[in-house]
């Protein structure tokens, strides 16, 4: 099942459900996620991703994703240790409401793209994405990495062996590039995906790489040497403009050439394999 991404712009909170907070997608190709928090309520997000935010609403850095400080400092150190891993920063922000009535604060998306809120207690409770993807979240929800199992894909995914792992039951904001497609996979169900187009799967989704066509096809029809292999169930998210062939194309429009300046020819494909963008 095909479709745009079927995700809410705006959220209000249910009564009686704890941690569920307020939220609004503004923008068009370049968005931003307004969040409205109670006292108390905080949220998480990558440094540096704040727009504005209300006085009341109070600022602190931590190692990690901050799920770990109320088991000490080596429970802070482990979280960090994971996002060093997966080419992240040490430290996210925690924003807190510490006043009255309701307060709010933005982030941004740094590229353009979409910003899709998905609640990840309708997901399984897991998400896996691409690196760089995660914006922010409610406090609670749990940043860690995801290995690729198997060698190949690992070394020729496009979003090579770590990928970043979102666990909780609460709401989550991921960013994509260009326009992002939702589709849902039966199970046993198959689809073949450029290797940097695949933004987001849960993790009942598997994985593979499978060779794109013949040896022609592979050295110079430009789409690289492999295509990402997911097979159901689950739901899997498409992003139609990844940020490293964005970069390679203004690269190339400045005359410094880029990693996908080479585009549909021998070193097109294979430039693109050894750079990492297939």
């Amino acid at each position: 099942m095909f479709g745009n991404a079927s995700v809410p712009t705006t959220h209000h909170r249910q009564a009686g459900v704890a941690d569920d907070i307020d939220f609004e997608i503004k923008g068009e190709e370049l968005q931003f996620v307004e969040i409205e928090l109670d006292p108390g309520e905080s949220a998480i997000a990558e440094a540096g991703g704040m727009v504005w935010k209300d006085a009341s609403v109070g600022m602190t850095t931590v190692f990690g994703d901050g799920s770990g400080q109320q088991k000490g400092f080596m429970g802070a150190l482990l979280g960090a240790g994971k996002r060093l891993i997966s080419g992240e920063s040490l430290f996210t922000t925690v924003f807190t409401h510490n006043g009255q009535g309701k307060a709010r604060v933005a982030f941004s998306a740094p590229v353009p793209g979409s910003i899709i809120p998905l609640k990840l207690s309708d997901v399984g409770g897991r998400l896996i994405c691409q690196k760089d993807s995660f914006l922010a979240a409610a406090k609670g929800v749990s940043l860690g990495i995801a290995f690729q199992r198997k060698v190949m894909t690992g070394l020729f995914g496009g979003e090579g062996f770590i990928m970043q792992k979102l666990e909780g039951d609460g709401w989550v904001f991921v960013q994509f590039g260009g326009a992002v497609i939702e589709r849902t996979l039966a199970p046993g169900e198959q689809l073949h995906i450029d290797t940097g187009c695949v933004a987001a799967f849960t993790d009942t989704v598997d994985f593979d790489l499978v060779q794109a066509g013949g040896v022609k096809s592979m050295l110079f029809g430009g789409e690289g040497v492999f295509f990402a292999q997911l097979t159901g169930p689950g739901k899997v998210w498409i992003q139609s403009l990844p940020f490293s062939r964005l970069a390679g194309r203004v690269l190339a429009a400045a005359g410094g050439g880029g990693p996908n300046s080479g585009e549909g020819s021998v070193l097109g494909g294979l430039g693109d394999l050894i750079g990492g963008n297939r």
